[in-house]
């Protein structure tokens, strides 16, 4: 008898390896994969190339006006990833830049673009089986659920890991101490907006993989995830 499919729904700060521990599981037991968090650095990117940035301060009525023109879709790519496209164009590489990853949280705390990008993402998952990660997957966008997981580690640890990310991209320039300074900046951000704050649901499972190694974590999800759809 076939396992019932199921919505997972994994929040947490940035950095604290959402993305890479989603992608895993949804490959493993064969659910779609959705980075939500890759739908507002699109965006971010859009406010970008479009001059809607000055310094810190964002033209957000020049935004929400253009929120019914933009269009973020996901492709698999032949080593079997996610890449994230913006009205069409393969974006993947530019959206996890600095400069994108240095806005997004300013972007991601305006409510009319939370609200359009919610709708998307629900959308995806009308089906179910289906893992999303994110900030409010499991409080706003799926509050029914039914695994839902918040992750965490120190901020020290994660901007090691963002630093360490960074460097294996080839970025010489960016210091850790940028680094650092921005994972607090969108921690804050993200857990003091007014719309869809960034908190632990009721019913989520708590992961603090501080000290984990990423074999760990994977067989922890892995396990959860079997006794949920016995």
């Amino acid at each position: 008898m076939e396992n019932k499919k199921i919505i997972i729904a994994i929040d947490g700060f940035s950095s604290t390896g959402k993305s890479t521990m989603a992608k895993k599981l949804a490959k493993t037991v064969g659910y779609a994969y959705i980075d939500s968090g890759a739908m507002y650095r699109a965006v971010t990117l859009y406010c970008l190339e479009n001059g809607l940035f000055n310094g810190s301060e964002l033209d957000v009525a020049k935004l929400e006006a253009s929120l019914n023109d933009l269009s973020i879709t996901f492709g698999v790519n032949e080593a079997g990833g996610t890449e994230t496209y913006l009205n069409g164009k393969n974006v993947e590489k530019e959206i996890r830049q600095m400069a994108v990853s240095s806005k997004v949280s300013i972007v991601a705390a305006i409510p009319a673009v939370r609200r359009a990008l919610v709708l998307q993402q629900q959308a995806f998952g009308k089906e179910k089986g289906i893992v999303m990660d994110g900030r409010d997957i499991g409080t706003t966008v799926f509050p029914m659920a039914e695994m839902k997981v918040y992750v965490n580690a120190s901020a020290e640890t994660r901007a090691q890991r963002r630093f360490d990310e960074l460097r294996g991209k080839g970025d010489t320039t960016t210091t850790y101490e940028e680094v650092y300074k921005n994972v607090c900046e969108r921690d804050y951000i993200d857990s003091h907006r007014e719309e869809s704050p960034l908190r632990q649901a009721e019913d989520a499972v708590v992961l603090d993989n501080s000290n984990m190694t990423i074999e760990e974590q994977d067989a922890w999800l892995l396990d959860l995830f079997n006794r949920l759809t016995k």
